[in-house]
C-alpha cells in the first residue's frame, strides 16, 4: 500500500459510481492505493471530515470487494469493522462504501511516533478478534484454501506445522488494517476480505512482518505481551512464506 500524494486525482471510474451511490457533490480525498490498483478514497460530509470510505477495484485486481462485503456483515454484530452501506459492480471494476470510523490508522504519524501504544493495539485488536467462536464463522483461510490444491512442501520448501489453534483470522493483518481510538486503544480492523478460520499464526506472523515495514523503530516483545503469546519461530517462518508465496504468484 502507499499514501498518494497530496492532490493526486482518484480514478475518473470513481466518481460517476460515487453518484450513482448517492454520494455525488461530496469531496472526495485519497487515502490509499494498493499493490493491485486498488484506490480506498474518503468521501467527506460537510464538515470537510470523512463521513464514508469508498473502495474501488478494477476486477482485474484479483480481490473481491464483494468477498469484503460478505464478511463485514458477518462481522458487524460480533467484532468491530466498519459498516457497509453500498456496493456497486459492473464488468470492469466493483465500489465498496462503508460509513467512517473515529479512529486512525495504527500506522498514522501519531502512531509511528509512539510504536509501543500501537504495537500493544496491534495485539490486544488482534487477541479480541481470535476470540471469536470458530464454529460461528462460515468463511474458510486455511493454508488448503489458500494454496488451491497446490503442493505445501514443493511450493515453500518447507512441511506445513501443525495446527496450534484455529481462530477467526483477519487475513490481511498488516498494521495499517488496525485503527486505534484517540487514547491509543484498538478500536476496529479493516481490509478483512480474506478473513477466515485458520491457525492463528498465520495472522499472527504477517503482523509481526509488517511492522517493519512501518515502524521506524519498535519492540516487538510490546506485541507478544499484548495478545498473549510467546513467539513461534517455526510457525512464524512457515507462515510468512506462504504469504510471500502468495504475494508473488
Amino acid at each position: 500500500m502507499s499514501v498518494p500524494a497530496v492532490g493526486t486525482p482518484v480514478p475518473d471510474a470513481i466518481e460517476p459510481m460515487l453518484e450513482q451511490a448517492g454520494l455525488g457533490g461530496f469531496g472526495v480525498q485519497p487515502v490509499w492505493v494498493n499493490q493491485a490498483g486498488g484506490w480506498t478514497v474518503a468521501v467527506l460530509g460537510p464538515d470537510r471530515r470523512p463521513q464514508w470510505y469508498a473502495k474501488w477495484n478494477p476486477l482485474s485486481s484479483g480481490e473481491s470487494l464483494a468477498r469484503e462485503r460478505e464478511r463485514l456483515t458477518w462481522l458487524q454484530p460480533r467484532h468491530p469493522v466498519p459498516e457497509p452501506v453500498g456496493y456497486d459492480c459492473d464488468e470492469a471494476q466493483e465500489l465498496l462504501i462503508t460509513r467512517a470510523v473515529a479512529g486512525r490508522s495504527a500506522v498514522s504519524p501519531r502512531w509511528r511516533r509512539r510504536p509501543d501504544v500501537a504495537l500493544a493495539a496491534l495485539g490486544r485488536g488482534l487477541r479480541r478478534l481470535h476470540q471469536l467462536p470458530v464454529e460461528d464463522c462460515p468463511f474458510e483461510w486455511g493454508t488448503e484454501t489458500r494454496l488451491a490444491g497446490r503442493d505445501v512442501a514443493d511450493l515453500l520448501g518447507a512441511d506445513e506445522p501443525s495446527i496450534d489453534r484455529l481462530v477467526v483470522c483477519q487475513g490481511d493483518p498488516c498494521a495499517p488494517n488496525t485503527l486505534l481510538a484517540e487514547d491509543g486503544g484498538f478500536l476496529a480492523h479493516v481490509d478483512v476480505g480474506r478473513l477466515g478460520i485458520a491457525d492463528r499464526w498465520a495472522d499472527l506472523a504477517v503482523m509481526t512482518l509488517s511492522m517493519s515495514w512501518n515502524y521506524p523503530t519498535f519492540d516487538e516483545s510490546v506485541f507478544w505481551s499484548a495478545y498473549g503469546v510467546e513467539p513461534d519461530p517455526q510457525r512464524i517462518d512457515f507462515y510468512r512464506r506462504l504469504w510471500q508465496a502468495e504475494d508473488q504468484g
